[in-house]
């Protein structure tokens, strides 16, 4: 057992620093192929930095164990807001009234209510609904463009198009960014498949599902570049920064990747779901959404409250699990 959560972890490093590199390669070579960096941002960045999510989720479905899909889903999300907000505003606390944010968070509240919806219209969910959270994904895609175009002002935007060729960003060198896609893609798959394969493992051995390993391991594993991409941000003085990299991770999670894993296979959604984890994530996202549309800002306090509700939350996972 303790080999099998050693892999695992091992399987979450491998996913997110191959992730890292193949984002990076790919921007690099669409850069030097004469790609706008408008283009780059808004569909190899932010794809990519979603790849781990998506890669794991689709393994899973692949494998018949869609569970570890949805529960990945849905715990990231629980993960970005409670924690990837709650510790960072402990240190410093978060701005609400960045240009932006407001329509970035009704954006979010909407494609988690969609997920929602669609989950308890069929079950499991299947091609057609991943079909439609696909299409959210890429109309919001759409919508970025034309906010871009018209010189807006956004967090998400910000974030996709801040890596820059050099300087610890991207590599020079063509034959370097080749080499960084190609290992990056392959480490993206082993990853993938050391966390689907020893996700199981760890399920059968406690006598769970594999949607509990889903909601807690792996979602935080994920999650885990959000959370410190925040929590240094706000060390740093920039806990601005936070909200979109939440917010626009999210997004992702809902409608693209939930949306790639339902394409790929079924997806089975379990009760524990409908009757819990669902109502968390959907009272996570509005208590953000509240803060938002009152322009106050995440404080300390405010930090402390996510941070606790998020150990309460696995808390209460645990004794389900007794």
């Amino acid at each position: 057992m303790f080999l099998a959560f050693g892999l695992l972890l091992l399987g979450i490093v491998v996913l997110l620093v191959s992730g890292d590199f193949m984002v990076r390669g790919a921007a690099a070579l669409a850069r030097h192929w004469g790609v706008p960096a408008l283009i780059v941002g808004l569909t190899i960045v932010a794809f990519g930095t979603s790849a781990p999510e998506m890669v794991v989720s689709v393994q899973a479905v692949l494998d018949g164990v869609g569970t570890l899909a949805i529960g990945n889903v849905v715990g990231s999300n629980i993960a970005n807001i409670l924690l990837a907000l709650g510790l960072p505003a402990i240190i410093m606390a978060i701005p609400t009234n960045v240009s932006g944010v407001a329509r970035n968070s009704l954006f979010c509240l909407l494609s988690t209510v969609a997920l929602v919806v669609l989950a308890f219209v069929h079950n499991p969910m299947i091609f057609w609904q991943g079909a439609l959270l696909f299409t959210g994904i890429l109309i919001y895609l759409v919508w970025m463009f034309i906010l871009a175009r018209a010189g807006a002002n956004d967090p998400i935007l910000e974030e996709m198009s801040e890596l820059d060729e050099g300087h610890g960003g991207l590599p020079v060198n063509l034959f370097v960014s080749l080499a960084w896609v190609f290992f990056g893609l392959i480490g993206l798959v082993l990853g993938g498949w050391l966390i689907v394969e020893h996700a199981q493992q760890i399920a059968v051995g406690f006598n769970v599902s594999e949607t509990i390993i889903g909601l807690t391991i792996v979602a935080i594993g994920t999650s885990l570049p959000e959370i410190a991409t925040v929590v240094i941000a706000s060390y740093r003085g920039h806990s601005e920064v936070a909200l979109g990299n939440v917010l626009g991770s999210n997004i992702f999670n809902s409608l693209a990747v939930m949306g790639a894993a339902a394409m790929a296979g079924d997806v089975v959604v379990e009760r524990n779901l409908y009757v819990f984890d669902m109502w968390v994530m959907l009272a996570a996202t509005f208590a953000l959404l509240a803060f938002v549309l009152t322009r106050k800002p995440i404080g300390r306090k405010t930090g402390f409250i996510f941070t606790a509700a998020y150990i309460l939350y696995l808390l209460a996972i645990a004794r389900s699990m007794i």
